[in-house]
């Protein structure tokens, strides 16, 4: 194996992209709203303070009248249900949401959950599957998070009597082909009238319980009944769970699942979901899209990396007390081991990145196979090189000839359509734009390589390669007062579509020499110069190491993310990168900078 020193000698190329206009005098909040498109007042407080009645009606959704007809003959004829889900956090999440509804609704219905084996059966439906299901007694599968592409599999179900009911997100097939089932949930379906096509699994999921509950209560106002409308907004915590991890844009009616989701985990009446809180260190705490994406989320793929997402099945559909805690602790090693193993592969990826020269100029996307890599975990490993060196990652896994994988994709690089070019060399893929499985024969590893590097190569140029910091306006130092990033907290919660708020401050004197903190000094806080107040406290994470780079009095443009600490409850931002100043550094006619930092 090549020494990782290669890949550390990969120099990452940053650029910072100023969004705001130059010489905006509005307060701060105004100016990121309008650099995220919200200039006007409607379209700010609409933004700003949207709520649940702000969802679109699921009736819209095509295929979801179909499907509400399907399941509930299916519940009046006493035939058994199973959810077919999948193994990451969002068809978890969208799995729970379906069961919990179909068991309010009908408390006596034989309401089964299965999800597949990741190594053993892998994504989506699969047709042994569903002969042991139909062997089993199964009446109806619904499918979430999953099946959009899964035509042959349809076929199979209807010659085992099985009725299909399919929802999903992903992409359909390029030839517009859909799978032979009593119905197709999907929002972005040709021809879709439905207002918004970025929901998750979950968020298609909980369309499809929405409507099953109006369905069911038969109201002439068509509502559902109360007690429905209470679950509800309970399920709308599993459907924040599954659209902040799964990474859907946090715009339009996403934006409301995950908000009032989220607002909804703390407390929530399910006790699988307290006690994976528990587990993760958060009770008590206020519970965020961080949370979500760096401590509950992981510890959900967890399991379905490292064990059988059937365990989290079971968490967040009929797990109580001890076996709840029991479940929920075994999800916690199980992500502690993820990391280990997380850890080692990246590093020995990004050498062998390095020694094969994908990351020269020349190249646009990564693509490795190696005989040792863990299965469950060659996903996170793509996107963590993705975020190290800014190109499509493509990950594989030997095993009997064959191989299988993952890949992860930068902004503006359509990786399912890319993959779709290969098909010739590939036995199965499946995805969406920013991220896919796949399979191929050894024989063709060759092939698809060379192929996929021409796709990449193609559609992306040297300034698609590089790490880019989105900033939306400049600001002064005295402008980040409690107030105003108070206010810029209105924007939460925080993702893809919707990121953090970052602002450029120029020409910052350091007030004094910067300090490292944390364990082996890991971390560096710098003190930024702020005319008539006390200097600013900035928290670079990670950091420590360049603290050399600065001292005191020296002047540096800095890229901060606005926040207060929930330590100190004062006004301490993220200082997310740093250049010197120079005079030619900077154009104000074009608000960007002419020579962007490297880093």
């Amino acid at each position: 194996m090549p020494a990782p020193s290669h890949a550390a000698a990969f120099v990452r190329k940053t650029r910072w992209d100023i969004v705001g206009r130059e010489g905006d005098d509005r307060p701060l909040l105004d100016r990121v709203l309008a650099a995220r498109g919200l200039s006007e007042p409607e379209a700010a407080s609409a933004f700003l303070d949207a709520t649940l009645l702000d969802l679109h009606d699921p009736m819209l959704l095509p295929g979801v009248a179909e499907a509400v007809d399907a399941t509930l003959r299916a519940v009046a004829d006493g035939r058994p249900i199973v959810i077919y889900g999948d193994y990451d956090v969002d068809g978890i999440t969208a799995t729970a949401v379906l069961y919990r509804m179909l068991t309010h609704l009908e408390p006596a219905a034989d309401i089964r959950a299965y999800v597949p084996h990741r190594l053993d059966e892998g994504y989506g439906l699969n047709a042994r599957a569903l002969e042991e299901l139909a062997a089993d007694g199964a009446g109806l599968v619904i499918s979430v998070d999953c099946g959009v592409t899964a035509i042959e599999q349809a076929a199979v179900a209807r010659r085992l009597g099985l009725e299909l009911v399919i929802t999903d997100h992903h992409n359909p097939d390029a030839d517009g082909q859909l799978p032979d089932a009593a119905a197709v949930v999907h929002p972005g379906l040709p021809g879709s009238a439905y207002p918004f096509d970025g929901l998750c699994g979950a968020g298609v999921a909980y369309k499809l319980a929405w409507a099953l509950a109006v369905r069911h209560a038969d109201r002439p106002d068509g509502k559902a009944a109360a007690a429905s409308r209470a679950v509800l907004l309970d399920l709308l915590a599993f459907a924040a769970l599954g659209t902040i991890a799964d990474m859907v844009p946090l715009q339009d009616e996403n934006r409301v699942i995950a908000r009032y989701g989220l607002g909804r985990v703390k407390h929530s009446p399910f006790e699988g979901l307290s006690a994976l809180v528990d587990a993760s260190g958060l009770a008590g705490e206020k519970i965020d899209a961080d949370d979500v994406g760096f401590r509950l989320g992981p510890r959900l793929n967890a399991c379905g990396r490292m064990g059988h997402a059937a365990d989290a099945v079971e968490l967040f559909t009929t797990a109580t007390g001890d076996r709840a805690r029991q479940i929920a602790a075994q999800l916690h090693e199980q992500n502690t081991q993820r990391q280990r193993t997380e850890r080692r592969i990246t590093e020995q990826a990004a050498a062998m990145a390095a020694e094969a020269g994908f990351l020269d100029d020349s190249r646009s996307a990564i693509v490795l196979a190696h005989d040792e890599w863990h299965p469950g975990v060659v996903g996170i490993v793509c996107s963590r090189l993705v975020e190290r060196f800014a190109r499509p990652t493509v990950l594989l896994c030997r095993e009997a000839g064959v191989l299988k994988g993952s890949g992860r994709s930068i902004t503006g690089f359509n990786l399912h359509a890319a993959l779709a070019e290969c098909r010739g060399c590939l036995r199965t893929f499946g995805g969406h734009d920013a991220a896919a499985g796949l399979s191929l024969t050894e024989d063709n590893l060759a092939a698809f390589t060379e192929q996929f590097l021409a796709a990449a190569g193609q559609r992306l140029g040297p300034d698609d390669l590089v790490h880019r910091i989105r900033i939306d306006t400049r600001a002064a130092p005295e402008e980040l007062t409690t107030q105003a990033v108070t206010m810029l907290g209105r924007l939460k919660p925080f993702g893809r579509g919707n990121p953090r708020v970052r602002v450029l401050v120029r020409s910052a004197a350091l007030a004094r020499p910067p300090e490292t903190f944390g364990s082996h000094a890991k971390h560096l806080a710098i003190a930024l110069e702020s005319p008539g107040g006390p200097p600013l406290r900035c928290i670079a994470w990670n950091q420590g190491g360049r603290r050399d780079e600065l001292r005191r009095g020296q002047r540096i443009d800095a890229v901060l993310t606005p926040q207060i600490s929930s330590y100190s409850g004062r006004v301490e931002p993220v200082l997310d990168d740093w250049s010197a100043v120079a005079a030619d550094d900077y154009s104000s006619s074009t608000g960007k900078l002419a020579t962007p930092p490297v880093g």
